[in-house]
């Protein structure tokens, strides 16, 4: 594929998902892409846990995007729809934080999305993220 083919949108999309099951505390490494590419977006669903202090960290190219536990999604209202990037949507059983930004942000590096457990209880936690090149 040529890159005049990929001008306007991203080449090469693909999912890598990521799974820790059980979550005990602590911290988890649950991508490690490594670059160059373009993060579009990303879900980290979390299964049980009682005190939702479990942080979701993404960092890019060494740099912190996002470091924030479910517990504060929820607190400082990210529950719907923002130009942040951030939303947390719920069911009785799961939480699910949604991840994407207006624009792709690009990778050089590394692309790393780590969660830090800081509860029990956590029987699984499930990424997905849509990177490309």
């Amino acid at each position: 594929m040529s890159t005049h083919d990929c001008v306007r949108g991203v080449c090469e999309p693909e999912r890598t998902q990521g799974l820790k099951a059980p979550a005990p505390k602590g911290d988890h490494v649950l991508i490690d892409l490594k670059g160059p590419g373009v993060f579009l977006g990303a879900e980290v669903t979390k299964q049980g846990g009682s005190t939702d202090l479990t942080f979701v960290i993404l960092d890019i190219d060494g740099r912190n995007v996002t470091n924030i536990s479910y517990a504060a999604l929820e607190n400082t209202g990210l529950t719907q729809p923002n130009p942040y990037g951030l939303v947390l949507l719920k069911s009785a059983a799961i939480k699910n934080l949604t991840i994407g930004f207006p624009s792709p942000l690009h990778f050089h590096k590394q692309l790393r999305l780590t969660v830090k457990v800081e509860e029990d209880g956590v029987v699984q936690i499930l990424t997905n993220v849509i990177h490309g090149k």
